[in-house]
């Protein structure tokens, strides 16, 4: 038996315009009303400064990626293999403090703008994951190996984006929050080495989705 190695990757995209907003709580903010925008950023964003202080959001083309390598002697045998990312995203897009850690953790955050402040309608962020993680050869772990917990530097209380667990061939709602709110979370991604695996590199993709009314 090879080495085992597993790579997941997720693709996003977010475009918003933003405006000044009030001080931030640990991991959730309300933020000014303003003409209805949407941004999720999972990783690389695209900001260039932060949102506080007026930052340009846009686009990023990038793909980052989770990984994990699982030594020869320790495959299948169900002790969780931790993974980690390459994407360096540390600070916060938001104030521009230090709130991840990398490449143990992976940055997500979004935030949902809308002119009024009812807090009466609510963002929806789901990842949608493939049935399986695909070898070269054709071999397959099932997405469902896959989960992590979250955190952030600084946070109390329950996250915006909270742990779970990847649905093989499903669609899982992974954050929602009203309108007129930023939220934030770190991820720290697990693989459970259940499986007696092959050797070989095993890839996939998850597409994360925001929707708001």
């Amino acid at each position: 038996m090879g080495q085992l190695r597993i790579w997941a990757w997720g693709l996003c995209s977010g475009l918003a315009l933003s405006a000044p907003s009030a001080p931030s709580l640990a991991f959730t903010v309300s933020i000014t009303p303003g003409s209805k925008e949407i941004y999720l950023q999972v990783g690389a964003g695209g900001f260039v400064g932060n949102f506080q202080t007026g930052g340009t959001p846009g686009n990023n083309p990038a793909i980052n990626t989770v990984s994990v390598t699982v030594p020869l002697g320790s495959v299948g045998n169900g002790t969780p293999q931790p993974m980690t990312t390459d994407s360096a995203v540390a600070n916060s897009p938001y104030d521009g403090r230090a709130f991840c850690t990398p490449p143990q953790q992976l940055y997500i955050g979004a935030f949902y703008q809308r002119p009024g402040n009812s807090n009466a309608h609510t963002a929806v962020i789901t990842a949608t994951a493939p049935a399986s993680l695909v070898s070269a050869a054709g071999d397959q772990i099932p997405f469902s190996a896959i989960s992590w917990t979250s955190s952030g530097i600084g946070d109390s209380g329950s996250e915006v984006f909270p742990a779970g667990t990847f649905i093989a061939g499903g669609s899982l709602v992974v954050g929602s929050f009203t309108d007129n709110t930023w939220g934030e979370s770190c991820w720290t991604f697990s693989y459970n080495n259940a499986a007696v695996a092959r050797g070989g590199t095993y890839t996939g993709q998850v597409v994360y989705t925001m929707t708001a009314p």
